[in-house]
């Protein structure tokens, strides 16, 4: 039957997989060897560990090459619209010619495909709802490569590049790959990082979105952008970057609800995750972070912005060689609140700063381009967003820095609720001592290893 693989082919590669040692992350939950109670997560990073290995080993992850689904009429094929994918002739009309179609179909299972083993050149794009379909499905089995030229961007609009807008019930999968070309701006930004860049991937008041099983390499700024969306489920998905590419965030959420990220590698020069202001309901698990800044709450607050940040919930990840591990960062002078958040079973791997609060949070060169600015910025800013009810349960590993536990809270209220419970680390460096240090932080602490916690106040 064209375009169904044999039955005895399909048994063939399943055996060769199996063989080739890769397995299914369930596998590794269903087999009676992890426990979320019993020694703090050991028995979790550890075949965590030999599963995030095993993935990126290979070229894709279990959502990877299919054979192309053939759905009739609604089956829409990016080549059958004059895509090239010669990696050189820009295929941008085409795929906006396919998506039309795509939009706009009705019935069946409404499919875009890019089809695997060819590289398509895409400029600066938009695919906007809403569509007619309650589901969509893209099948990315293929290259998207981002030009080689900054020049494709219009000098007003360098803020993306592959968009979608106001599209629901979306779902990209398949194992291809987005190359976003980033080096030459970071080359271009490195005296003045915040000057323009296009994130790679961006969905804007997306809902019921999902995206699995793809590859996301060298973003111009952020790898993945979420914004206004609401129910989006994002797995399996390995996103590199140079440790040293500015800005890089791995995913990067704003004013998003219930969202779930799990089972992903993330190794980038930026945040692995960034969850900014006015989002809620964020659960994070089973995600090896690093190289990176960690996983991190905020910025919030810039500017004397009101921003809010609540249930935003870290199991079972791994940080390996990181800046950062947990942190919470919001701006001196902001307003708002983080609240409801916790960090639970994670194990740092020569992290730096594993457990960190700032409430004091500064990018000097953004606040102020003289000293004297500076201490004028400073003194004028007051008030502090209101950081409340965190946990820290099950932390585990090792600790590049010796202060392993920081919160430097404001002066006003401070932070609220600080629960540590269960935190066990080594310093990286041999005979070195892991300390704590608190500032006008309140909360208990259970820890009777080291580091020990011994400065959060009543």
């Amino acid at each position: 039957m064209e375009g169904r693989l044999p039955l005895v082919l399909v048994l063939f590669l399943v055996a060769v997989q199996s063989s080739a040692g890769y397995r299914p992350l369930e596998q590794y939950y269903s087999d009676g060897r992890y426990s979320s109670r019993e020694g703090a997560g050991r028995r979790y990073v550890d075949h965590f560990l030999d599963y995030a290995e095993a993935a990126t080993d290979h070229e894709t992850s279990d959502l990877a090459y299919y054979e192309p689904q053939r759905f009739g009429k609604s089956t829409f094929d990016v080549t059958e619209y004059g895509a090239v994918g010669d990696g050189r002739t820009d295929s941008s009309n085409a795929f906006l010619r396919a998506w039309d179609d795509l939009c706009g179909a009705t019935g069946g299972r409404p499919t875009l495909v890019i089809p695997h083993g060819k590289e398509f050149l895409l400029s600066p794009l938009s695919f906007k709802g809403p569509c007619k379909s309650k589901n969509l499905w893209i099948q990315l089995q293929g290259t998207l490569v981002a030009p080689g030229s900054m020049n494709a961007w219009d000098d007003n609009n360098k803020e993306k590049w592959i968009q979608f807008m106001q599209v629901n019930g979306l779902t990209i999968y398949g194992g291809g790959q987005i190359d976003g070309q980033g080096k030459i701006w970071w080359d271009y930004c490195q005296e003045d990082k915040s000057c323009p860049r296009p994130s790679a991937l961006s969905f804007h008041s997306c809902n019921n979105l999902r995206v699995s099983g793809l590859q996301h390499v060298n973003s111009q700024k952020n790898h993945i952008s979420i914004n206004g969306c609401n129910d989006v489920d994002i797995s399996h998905l390995k996103i590199t970057a140079p440790e040293e590419s500015p800005n890089t965030d791995g995913i990067d959420i704003s004013a998003s609800n219930h969202l779930q990220i799990h089972d992903s590698f993330i190794g980038t020069g930026d945040d692995c995750v960034a969850i900014n202001g006015f989002s809620s309901y964020i659960n994070i698990s089973r995600v090896l972070c690093g190289p990176g800044h960690g996983i991190s709450i905020g910025s919030l607050g810039k500017g004397g912005a009101y921003e809010t940040v609540e249930e935003v919930h870290v199991e079972d990840c791994t940080f390996k060689g990181t800046m950062n591990g947990a942190r919470i960062k919001t701006w001196k002078g902001g307003r708002g609140y983080a609240r409801k958040i916790s960090f639970e079973r994670i194990r740092m791997i020569n992290a730096g700063n594993p457990i960190i609060i700032d409430q004091t949070y500064v990018n000097r060169m953004a606040a102020a381009s003289t000293d004297e600015e500076y201490d004028a910025w400073s003194s004028s800013s007051s008030g502090d967003v209101e950081i409340s009810d965190v946990s820290y349960k099950g932390v585990i590993g090792s600790s590049t820095d010796a202060r392993a536990v920081y919160f430097n809270c404001g002066d006003g209220a401070g932070c609220r609720n600080i629960v540590v419970e269960d935190v066990e680390m080594t310093s990286a460096v041999a005979g070195k001592q892991l300390f704590a240090v608190c500032n006008n932080a309140h909360g208990t602490s259970s820890a009777d290893r080291s580091p020990r916690v011994p400065c959060l106040l009543p």
